[in-house]
């Protein structure tokens, strides 16, 4: 098959046995090196994009991911707002939102809490499935109900049926032995179970009944709820509705959560960099064999300079060679990376390594992050070849020839 001058000599040189034992290990080195950082850095962000997926399923999962604040709408205003974006497929949905700063009180414990009110069943979805104990439809069909976490139940020493106290300080009214918090007796119809910092203090009841204990109309309400289906999305859902959104005060799930997940983006930029340094060192590997094999082979060189060969084919020669260490293990480290990534928990099991209390590392793998490692790896493994290829390139045949 017909191959480019300059690719055959530079593949010939990168496939032939090396006469110099310390130039083959120098090129085995960088292939080894490249291959084990990507190795490297492919399983630890994938495992990294798990947990921040998790995170976000888990934690951003059940509050509102923007919320609009306007205390004059009633449930007619809230739908006919909502019909404006139903055809956006970056909203999963839009709801009204009602929320209270309480506490619950039992005879054993009493305990702080977010006291969310639902409206409509769709705000519970991604909590039917986490369900431990009861269930959730009661608190549509059941007066003065509550839903609550299964750790805050065991707090309270509650079960499925018990009542429970619910007392919010901000609303409150004036008696005969003075100011005496709003407050009720509510009846604990679910438990459920997140797995993450969700359980520790969110609870759940009808829209109606938090604005009672609010002391305001349940006619109407006080916020609208968006519910994105990818919360990531959110400064693209301000920058293209806000007009939309000027007439209300607006927040977003980042004045909670922002911190944690800004600390795990950051965390992840960390780990990229400092696994990317070992890929970079094994890189600059390349240099040195490559300048070492220029030094070796310039009577060759000049003999190629003599046959006809321009500096141009002889810079891509090297150019070849070079990239002939990156791109192999670029794809072996790649390809490894992955299906290591893929098999982690298998593979950890088999060692006999076990994290997080037994349960299974998630592993996420995002297409444009392995394509931006793939391309970035290949375009550093090119950029190394290019000052010992022009260096081979100046090389002058009757210097070198003079005394052969």
């Amino acid at each position: 098959m017909y191959q480019p001058v300059s690719l055959f000599i530079g593949l010939r040189y990168s496939r032939a046995a090396k006469g110099n034992a310390f130039i083959s290990f120098i090129s085995f080195f960088s292939i080894t090196g490249i291959t084990l950082g990507l190795i490297a850095l492919i399983t630890v962000i994938s495992v990294m994009n798990g947990f921040e997926d998790k995170l976000k399923k888990s934690m951003l999962g059940y509050i509102p991911h923007i919320s609009l604040e306007n205390q004059n709408h009633t449930l007619e205003d809230v739908e006919q707002f909502a019909l404006q974006f139903q055809s956006d497929p970056r909203i999963n949905h839009i709801t009204p939102y009602v929320k209270a700063e309480a506490l619950l009180q039992t005879s054993a414990e009493i305990r702080p809490i977010l006291l969310q009110g639902v409206f409509l069943t769709e705000q519970f979805t991604a909590l039917q499935d986490k369900m431990t104990q009861g269930q959730w439809q009661r608190l549509f069909s059941t007066r003065y109900s509550i839903a609550m976490s299964q750790y805050l139940a065991n707090k309270l020493q509650l079960r499925v049926g018990d009542q429970v106290r619910v007392i919010v300080p901000a609303a409150s009214s004036f008696t005969p032995v003075g100011r005496v918090p709003s407050q009720r007796l509510f009846t604990l119809v679910a438990t459920f179970s997140t797995g993450s910092e969700v359980d520790t203090a969110l609870a759940f009841t009808r829209g109606e009944f938090v604005s009672r204990l609010l002391k305001t109309s349940p006619e109407k309400v006080p916020e609208i709820a968006f519910e994105l289906n990818d919360a990531f999305l959110i400064d693209e859902i301000l920058n293209d509705y806000h007009i939309h959104f000027s007439q209300f005060t607006t927040t977003d799930w980042r004045a909670t959560q922002g911190t944690l997940f800004s600390a795990v983006a950051m965390e992840k930029r960390i780990m990229s960099l400092l696994l990317g340094l070992i890929i970079l060192v094994a890189v600059f590997n390349i240099v040195s064999a490559l300048i070492m094999m220029v030094g070796e082979k310039q009577s060759e060189v000049a003999i190629l300079q003599t046959l006809g060969l321009t500096p141009a084919k002889i810079q891509q020669v090297f150019i070849v060679q070079g990239l002939y260490n990156g791109v192999l293990g670029t794809v072996i480290g790649a390809s490894l990376g992955v299906l290591f990534a893929a098999n982690i928990n298998e593979i950890l099991a088999a060692v006999g390594l076990h994290f997080l209390g037994g349960a299974a590392l998630p592993v996420l793998f995002e297409p444009m992050q392995l394509t931006l490692i793939f391309t970035s790896s290949i375009a550093m493994s090119f950029i190394a070849t290019l000052y010992p290829a022009a260096k081979a390139a100046a090389i002058r045949p009757a210097e070198v020839l003079r005394y052969e």
